[in-house]
């Protein structure tokens, strides 16, 4: 890592809670939490912004949102993103079958029509140089209203925001 992560007794108390959970959750501390947290304002809010996103109530399934993120991590070229995401989808979806499958997705049987048109739009916001057009926004509309389409967005950008400072800091796997 590009960054040092501080002692564990020199974040706030509130944060430290925080860095539990997430043991508890992982079984282990997860580096760019770390890293956030040396701007305790900026980790919070990344905190936040995530957990809004990954919410039950989210109009975007789970799993979708895990595969999702693992595509995503995956253009990025984010190791530390690819090792949790791929993780938590196989958890989710209990089976790695789609992660295999994940880089022909356009080709392959076991994805449904939702998740296809989810994942070229996915590929279309993190790819440099490609944009969203009308057509792609309504099939999208087949599966979701606007409210699901913008969430779906702010998953996407947060997948790359998290890839971009990942990468930037060079953060490794953790063995997920």
């Amino acid at each position: 890592m590009k960054i040092s992560e501080k002692p564990m007794h020199k974040y706030p108390w509130y944060l430290r809670l925080l860095f539990w959970n997430q043991e508890r959750k992982y079984g282990q501390v997860l580096k760019p939490a770390l890293l956030w947290a040396r701007v305790p304002k900026l980790f919070l809010a990344v905190t936040i912004l995530y957990s809004v996103l990954d919410r039950r109530k989210s109009p975007v399934d789970p799993d979708l949102r895990s595969l999702v993120m693992v595509l995503v991590s995956q253009i990025s070229s984010c190791r530390f993103c690819v090792d949790i995401n791929a993780s938590l989808f196989a958890e989710r979806a209990g089976s790695a079958e789609k992660l295999q499958a994940l880089e022909r997705w356009r080709e392959s049987d076991i994805f449904s029509k939702k998740e296809k048109v989810v994942l070229e739009y996915a590929e279309a916001i993190t790819h440099p140089g490609q944009k969203v057009n009308d057509g792609l926004i309504e099939r999208l509309r087949e599966f979701f209203d606007e409210d699901g389409i913008v969430e779906l967005t702010g998953l996407v950008a947060f997948k790359n925001l998290s890839s971009k400072f990942n990468n930037a800091l060079d953060i490794p796997s953790q063995g997920f």
